[in-house]
């Protein structure tokens, strides 16, 4: 599966346009987040998906999950959102 990793300053639109395109194509997307920030970009670019993938006559629903990664040697929570139809 494909890993969408969202930034702060990851353009929504762009994002969205992502999640749309995978989900249409593998029927799930996975997105991942560090940061109040890219939090902020990857909700709003999941409610553009929505909207996108609502003209294709998908409803998709997403759910939060915890990741740790090691960068470095140094342990990090990351948010990863998983996005399958309803």
């Amino acid at each position: 599966m494909t890993l969408i990793k969202v930034s702060s300053q990851s353009k929504t639109a762009s994002v969205a346009g992502a999640i749309a395109g995978i989900v249409r194509e593998q029927g799930k997307a996975e997105i991942q987040m560090i940061g109040a920030g890219s939090i902020n970009q990857a909700m709003k670019a999941m409610v553009l998906a929505r909207g996108y993938l609502k003209e294709d006559g998908l409803d998709v629903i997403c759910y939060p999950e915890f990741v740790d990664l090691d960068f470095d040697g140094r342990l990090v929570t990351a948010l990863k959102l998983i996005v399958e139809p309803r």
